[in-house]
């Protein structure tokens, strides 16, 4: 009797969490209540060499969701810092646990410089929604404040697939009201072309190399949309922070300097 007894007390508590967690989600769903970040946070990206350095002076981590465990991210929040959770939204990744779920009619050619990655054919999104789905489901149960999606501009790279415009467009913003209905922030990683089509549906941007590739003044509307930009340049380019942090002040972008490997160093224009 005792054991019955142990079991049924066993499974009202998991029916309550269950009921508790269910409630949370629609309560964030049904109010749109969710975090945003703020013009002049502080930005940390480590992809690589983890575990994730806690030390790192930060308003916000960037992590990898998969390989982040959700005790790091809880120790973040004691830090108070909020939590972006990096998915690659645009390339198939084999080294991934949910990689052999996607249909092989969506993997498309090969990612060059990144072994193991291939295309994905995003106009077919619908094959793999539901992938994504549970990707965003598990983020927002570690507790991730916000995503970073990674490849969102498939439209213009060799993927193997006929993508247009339209297409990327329809799926970056399917992306970000999945995000959304989740209780978290979504950030544009690139795609200058779609800037503005995209604003009203993003809450920040992330950029890599604009400087560079000379596409820094494009998300000036993020801006102008009290809507924050981190601006990423790397030490393997001729990029430095003398060459670039006038520029990303004056824009009002938080500016970094980082390995391309994405791993704990950093070096940022407002402690130059």
């Amino acid at each position: 009797m005792r054991k019955k007894r142990k079991a049924i007390s066993i499974l009202v508590i998991t029916v309550l969490a269950a009921v508790l967690f269910l409630f949370v989600f629609l309560f964030r769903k049904s109010t749109g209540s969710y975090w945003t970040p703020n013009i002049g946070d502080s930005f940390q990206w480590q992809l690589s060499d983890y575990p994730v350095d806690l030390s790192t002076e930060a308003d916000i981590f960037d992590v990898d969701l998969f390989e982040t465990n959700e005790s790091t991210i809880n120790e973040l929040h004691k830090k108070e810092r909020k939590v972006v959770c990096y998915i690659n939204i645009g390339a198939w990744e084999e080294y991934r646990d949910d990689a052999a779920d996607f249909p092989t009619g969506v993997i498309g050619n090969e990612y060059e410089g990144w072994e193991g990655e291939n295309w994905l054919d995003i106009s077919s999104y619908e094959d793999f929604s539901s992938i994504m789905e549970k990707r965003f489901d598990l983020a927002y149960e570690k507790g991730c404040d916000g995503i970073e999606p990674d490849n969102s501009q498939n439209y213009q790279e060799d993927t193997g697939f006929e993508i247009s415009y339209d297409d990327q467009l329809e799926y970056n913003i399917w992306i970000a009201n999945q995000v959304h209905s989740r209780g978290m922030s979504v950030g544009l990683k690139n795609n200058p072309d779609q800037v503005n089509d995209l604003i009203e549906y993003y809450d920040w941007a992330l950029l890599e190399d604009c400087t560079e590739w000379e596409f820094c003044g494009e998300f000036t509307p993020f801006i102008k949309a009290d809507k924050p930009v981190f601006q990423v340049e790397y030490t393997d380019s001729s990029i430095t922070l003398d060459s670039f942090c006038d520029d990303a002040v004056k824009r009002e972008y938080y500016g970094l300097l980082k390995n391309r490997d994405l791993d704990s160093w950093i070096s940022t224009c407002d402690k130059d």
